[in-house]
């Protein structure tokens, strides 16, 4: 496995605290380079285990990048440290979202994807809260802007969130049907989510509703797939669908 190691110039301020982003490891493509996707892990979690994965999947024209986010406390666990994309607490419409947090890692995890040959198709992935954090920086690329306003500068190509949540949900079809832009961005990018029907963690409902909220929301280019009697976890099945869809919508040569 081919391994990068990036330097943090970047962390995420709380507070006066300020959590620095963990070590990102690389997939390099064994074919010819027509894609990148940023891989993004879940809750208390690393960008090791999944890189391990992704290098076994036959998309040899992609190129992974999987970082780890900052350790810091997390409502949730009670405040207890582990690595996490943002700060959550219980997952529904009505609990706060750190929109801090969510906006420092998709600067961080856009800062990636920034360098790119400019005939590199780039896109975003990620599992739990790792789909959580991708279906933002999907929503921050509609927007063209992050939470805060600042201009966001990647043109996302497929994001796939498997087994997660949409943070910001509240007021997202407001601020996407004021602008033309923004409506036209949000019905033509490719976003596919599954979800397995006896996940415990992060209950199925929840992904159903997050589709929901982002088709309502103008997302029309959206998948949802269901995987019966599965819990949060991915299996093989799953992470083919990913590899067929991904070679569709990126149009990839070569990937069987």
């Amino acid at each position: 496995m081919s391994y990068s190691h990036y330097t943090m110039a970047s962390g995420s301020r709380t507070g006066r605290r300020t959590f620095e982003f963990g070590r990102t490891y690389v997939v390099r493509p064994k074919g010819k380079h027509q894609a990148t996707i940023v891989w993004l892990h879940g809750l208390g979690d690393n960008g090791s285990s999944w890189s391990q994965l992704l290098e076994s999947l036959p998309l040899p024209n992609v190129k992974w990048i999987c970082p780890t986010a900052p350790t810091r406390p997390v409502a949730l666990l009670g405040g207890f440290p582990c690595t996490a994309w943002f700060d959550a607490g219980e997952l529904s419409e009505e609990s706060p979202d750190d929109w801090e947090g969510l906006d420092t890692s998709a600067a961080h995890i856009a800062n990636f994807l920034s360098t790119e040959p400019s005939d590199v198709k780039v896109g975003i992935g990620g599992f739990s809260m790792g789909a959580a954090m991708a279906l933002y920086s999907a929503t921050a690329c509609a927007l063209g802007r992050y939470g805060n306003g600042i201009p966001y500068p990647i043109n996302h190509r497929a994001v796939v969130g498997l087994s997660g949540w949409l943070p910001g949900s509240r007021g997202l079809r407001n601020k996407i049907q004021v602008s033309h832009e923004a409506a036209r961005r949000a019905a033509s990018l490719p976003i596919l989510l599954s979800h397995g029907t006896c996940d415990d963690v992060v209950p199925y409902k929840i992904g159903e509703k997050s589709a929901h909220s982002l088709n309502i929301a103008g997302f029309w280019n959206l998948t949802f797939k269901n995987y019966e009697g599965i819990g949060h976890y991915t299996v093989p099945k799953e992470m083919d669908e990913v590899c067929n869809w991904l070679t569709t919508k990126l149009c990839l040569e070569g990937s069987r």
